[in-house]
């Protein structure tokens, strides 16, 4: 898994490629042959800056830009199987915002994880989150990886993430070590 922080390397687009435009998350397409630059490499996805703009390139399209693509491996999961607590936060924890290269646990983004029986069988995973802004347009997607982490712990049956906004998010939610990685202590 890529897990580098800014890169700044220069990077051509080898093909047309499917994006998500930061901070706003809507979807367009960089075209073959635009130039950018790689501002952030972490969780399996790549921050690009394209024409003064930011995207987001999913690391099954690294190819794109030259990069090694990031393949999400399918574990079996098992329906009687126990999860493992500390692998589910590290499955959150391989999650970044595409604009600060914290992860979304040590910037204080996750308020609650809570575990139950599934009707299925397997563990529900019950997610509470924030984001650093109420009008952050890329919420939803960031929300959407860390259920499709979450999903990829074996013993998990279902995830469920919310979005809640009380409390607000604050620079005293982040972890120490976030705050530091920030230059904010």
């Amino acid at each position: 898994m890529i897990n580098s922080t800014s890169t700044e390397e220069v990077i051509t687009f080898s093909r047309d490629c499917d994006a998500t435009m930061i901070p706003s998350g809507t979807k367009g397409k960089i075209i073959k042959g635009e130039r950018g630059i790689i501002t952030q490499s972490l969780g399996g996805s790549f921050t690009v800056a394209v024409n003064g703009n930011l995207y987001r390139i999913e690391g099954e399209d690294a190819a794109v830009i030259g990069k090694e693509p990031v393949i999400k491996e399918k574990e079996e999961r098992k329906k009687g199987q126990t999860v493992d607590e500390k692998a589910v936060w590290d499955a959150m924890r391989s999650c970044y915002d595409p604009e600060i290269p914290v992860n979304v646990v040590d910037l204080g983004l996750i308020y609650s994880c809570d575990f139950s029986k599934a009707e299925s069988g397997g563990t529900l995973v019950d997610v509470s989150m924030t984001l650093t802004a109420p009008g952050c347009g890329m919420g939803p997607i960031i929300a959407q990886e860390v259920e499709q982490k979450i999903l990829g712990v074996p013993g998990v049956a279902d995830v469920m993430v919310t979005l809640v906004w009380d409390p607000p998010w604050g620079q005293n939610m982040m972890t120490e070590v976030a705050r530091l990685q920030l230059g904010l202590l």
